[in-house]
């Protein structure tokens, strides 16, 4: 599809549309038929006489690299959203397009493949109206459940004013409403050059790019409309300051301020920082700060991006998407800005989190530097894989958001010329309890400071709050209390908070207590350190509260110092921990089957056999589609057992959904086989290892 918008604004030859995959330009992409890279590309259209130019980004669309897409959204204002005919609104159809009302981005919708409903469901003009009109009444009430009140009726789509297209991108034909009216095209011609006719003539007839650029420019909102809405959403700051005016306004002549979205790293120029530039006008030369890491750097020459190949342009304005060069310890999520200390754009808060880790090695020593450079540049170019690398044992680590996520990081390492081992994907488990302790005491490695700790769980949706970035460690302190208050927090409580780390917090209880500000910071690297690796199995704990009950420290402070602290928080949250009834999450993935009909049952033998289950089943016409959830340490063989089961007619996607305890027969023998892998004793601790008695 992207092809012929390409080949429409004069780009590539018409006659290489749909086989060159010009925006998917990576040799894996053009291999695979599938778009992994997030790549942009700027357009330019004329509309009833007027020129129009438009920043695309074609983002991936299976769920592995939805990251991608969740970036993409704070740089753009409208979104395409492509449905398949015969498939209709998907699982990630609904993510998106949940993702994009939150970012406050305007849809409008293009139903692809309506050749399908000839060919493989054989409906006729009629029927293929009313399935169709079926999808968008679905996709409507999308919008009517994730869209905020002021939205909801305005981003419905329709026919009638011409914010629906039909067509097929594989033959290059696309219409809508008025197009259809003007040329004098509908249903019948279609289903007759499919049928008895020839298909071409449909896009001699209706061109696709006429449907879908004049439908971007009916519907979709130019940057200085959008950033009006948009702005008070993504940006915290005082709107009536004058960095708050130009950010809404658009305004080319206010401070540069642009959010990173996405990092490329050439082998030639370094990381190249694309992103979405909201107010100013950003230049060859100029100093800008890198307001989260608190830096500055210079930009040493502005891009643009056209597709794989990066133009120079000297200069750019508000409302663009600029490539810069020089930026080196820029990041994705980064704010950056000519003026220093200014709020920072609300983070990027992700659907998904990485669940399954490989372990790579070099299969010669003498890589490993070449190994270990290789992954910090994909990590940098990818938020989403997590690369932990031990470099004394030469021990790496990737962790993703699926197979699939993982099978292209290793790719790209082959492709760098590497040759490498990789372990079986193993499942990222997270730790956390179902009771409560304390107080309990722990002594510090000296014995003279004593740190007393009480624990409970943390409400599920205050856990999720932290996930996605709502609340966090960075929040001014009335925030916080006022966001918490709202979910049953005492307000003192809230406004105690010492760390918020992953999912779980520690908050000071304590009253009175003498040295404790002195002390806090060595006390919270204790907390931070068993957050990130649990007591029953070194795996991430979730959903846990800790409270800093009592503290007694030693009058000299050369005996209260970060190597006595930091331990004794660490034992008594471990021992805290261990008391508390611990239990082991285990990630749960969604899944979406497309079947005949008459699988059904097979689709769920195989789902209750991986310990899944069934929880909706919905026909339309010939086809089941099929939900359920299986848990992630059960899909490795997945492909295999559903395609042998189904004789290759099933297709499916997966999606991380929720952690779920694993069931209590299966407890122990995962954390044995999980600390064994570690190099650990098979057995976990017992609390009265971390707790003292007075």
């Amino acid at each position: 599809m992207s092809d012929s918008l390409l080949a429409a604004t004069g780009m590539i030859s018409p006659s290489v549309a749909g086989k060159a995959l010009a925006l998917d330009f990576m040799d894996l992409e053009q291999k695979r038929q599938m778009t992994i890279n997030a790549a942009n590309v700027t357009l330019y259209h004329e509309e009833d006489g007027k020129p129009y130019a438009m920043n695309m980004i074609d983002t991936p669309g299976h769920i592995d690299f939805t990251g991608r897409v969740t970036r993409s959204l704070r740089a753009i204002d409208g979104a395409l959203v492509v449905c398949d005919s015969v498939e209709g609104v998907m699982t990630q159809t609904e993510t998106v397009t949940r993702q994009a009302m939150e970012e406050r981005v305007k849809p409008v919708l293009y139903i692809n493949k309506i050749d399908r409903l000839v060919k493989e469901m054989k409906l006729t003009p009629e029927k293929m109206q009313e399935w169709l009109a079926g999808i968008i009444s679905e996709f409507n009430k999308l919008i009517d459940i994730y869209a905020e009140p002021e939205f909801k009726e305005k981003w419905k789509v329709s026919i009638q004013n011409d914010s629906v297209s039909f067509g097929s991108a594989k033959d290059k034909w696309g219409f809508n409403a008025s197009i259809a009216a003007k040329k004098g095209i509908n249903f019948t011609d279609v289903y007759e050059a499919y049928t008895s006719g020839d298909p071409t003539t449909l896009a001699e007839k209706a061109p696709l790019h006429e449907a879908v650029l004049g439908m971007v420019v009916k519907h979709l909102p130019p940057p200085h409309v959008a950033q009006k809405y948009r702005i008070p959403k993504i940006w915290k700051g005082d709107l009536d300051s004058e960095i708050g005016k130009a950010l809404v306004s658009c305004d080319n002549d206010g401070p540069v301020i642009m959010m990173i979205t996405n990092i490329v790293v050439d082998p030639q120029a370094g990381p190249v920082a694309v992103g979405r530039l909201f107010s100013g006008t950003i230049n060859d030369g100029d100093e800008v700060y890198l307001i989260d890491s608190n830096r500055k750097e210079r930009v040493q020459s502005v891009n643009m991006f056209m597709g794989p190949n990066r133009e120079l342009v000297n200069s750019l304005g508000a409302g663009n998407i600029p490539a810069l060069l020089g930026l080196e310890h820029a990041r994705s999520g980064e704010t950056i800005a000519t003026i220093p200390k200014i709020v920072s754009f609300e983070s990027i808060k992700y659907v998904s989190e990485p669940v399954i880790t490989v372990a790579v090695e070099s299969k010669h020593p003498k890589d490993l530097p070449k190994l270990v450079e290789t992954l910090r540049r994909i990590s940098v170019e990818d938020p989403n894989l997590v690369v932990k690398i031990n470099e004394e044992t030469g021990e790496t680590l990737m962790a993703g958001m699926g197979v699939l996520h993982l099978e292209i990081a290793t790719s790209l390492l082959q492709e760098a010329g590497l040759e490498i081992t990789t372990s079986k994907p193993l499942i990222n488990y997270r730790e956390t309890i179902k009771g409560t302790a304390g107080p309990l005491m722990s002594k510090s490695p000296n014995r003279h400071n004593k740190i007393f700790v009480k624990i409970e769980p943390l409400a599920e949706d205050v856990v999720e709050m932290i996930r996605t970035g709502k609340i966090n460690d960075n929040m001014d302190k009335k925030e916080l209390a006022k966001v918490l208050r709202e979910k049953g927090w005492d307000a003192d409580e809230a406004r105690k908070i010492i760390s918020i780390e992953s999912g779980n917090m520690f908050v000071d209880a304590t009253k009175g207590v003498q040295y404790l500000q002195e002390s806090l910071d060595s006390i919270k690297s204790g907390f931070i350190d068993i957050m990130i690796s649990g007591p029953m199995a070194q795996e991430h704990c979730r959903g846990i509260k800790i409270i800093l009950h009592h503290y007694v420290p030693h009058e000299d402070p050369a005996h209260r110092t970060l190597a006595q602290l930091l331990p004794a928080t660490r034992r008594a949250a471990m021992g805290a921990i261990l008391t508390a009834s611990p239990i082991l999450l285990e990630p749960v993935l969604g899944i979406e089957v497309k079947c005949p009909a008459d699988m059904i049952g097979t689709v769920a033998g195989i789902l209750s056999g991986k310990r899944g289950k069934l929880i909706n089943v919905d026909q339309k016409g010939v086809i089941a589609i099929i939900l359920g959830e299986v848990p992630a340490s059960e899909t490795f063989d997945l492909a295999e057992t559903m395609r042998g089961g189904t004789a290759g007619k099933a297709v499916w996607n997966t999606h991380f959904k929720l952690w779920q305890a694993v069931p209590s027969s299966l407890l122990m023998p995962i954390i044995t086989e999980v600390r064994k892998r570690k190099g650990l004793s098979p057995e976990p601790p017992r609390p009265d290892e971390f707790i003292d008695r007075e």
